[in-house]
């Protein structure tokens, strides 16, 4: 009876449990349309959806490539230009300390001309002046000299209180202008 009864539940245990696709209610021809459907809304995903955001994707991340690319491009590059104007600049300050040590150079010969110009301008003027001075002083001596002649013969002439022929005023004169110049 054992056998029997052991034939008897597993009877009872195939038809008491039903299969997976049974108990949830499959049926294979259903499965396969719904799998036919997804694949073919998969594809039509992938090429309308998904494809052309991939390639939207690539091209903003080749852009983005390309624009991080230019920058280090233009990084360098303003590396390099301010590079090229820091010398630039140092050009132009050594240029122009040398200008203006040109300029102070040139400055002080000018001066140092115009300082020994002045001194020579001033060694002649003092020279003129003392030629002129010696002039006048030969001058004013010379009508002193000629003063003093006629002073000396109108008193003389007081006191001889006599009237001179020109003869002896010219005499009289030589004489004192001799005695004047001895002196």
């Amino acid at each position: 009876m054992l056998p029997l009864l052991l034939a008897v539940t597993e009877a009872a245990e195939h038809a008491a449990s039903p299969t997976v696709a049974e108990k949830f209610g499959l049926e294979p021809k259903f499965v396969v349309f719904q799998a036919i459907s997804f694949l073919i809304l998969f594809a039509v995903l992938y090429y309308f959806g998904v494809k052309p955001t991939i390639a939207t994707m690539d091209e903003r991340n080749r852009k983005i490539a390309d624009g991080l690319k230019h920058a280090e491009e233009m990084q360098a590059k303003l590396a390099a230009a301010a590079q090229e104007s820091a010398q630039i600049v140092h050009r132009a300050q050594l240029e122009a300390q040398k200008l203006i040590d040109e300029a102070r150079r040139t400055a002080k010969e000018f001066a140092d001309k115009q300082q020994a110009e002045a001194l020579q301008r001033a060694a002649d003027l003092l020279a003129k002046a003392q030629q002129a001075i010696e002039l006048e002083h030969k001058k004013m001596l010379d009508e002193a000299r000629g003063e003093i002649a006629r002073l000396v013969v109108i008193t003389t002439e007081r006191v001889l209180a006599k009237k001179l022929t020109d003869a002896d005023r010219s005499t009289y004169n030589d004489a004192a202008t001799k005695e004047l110049t001895v002196i």
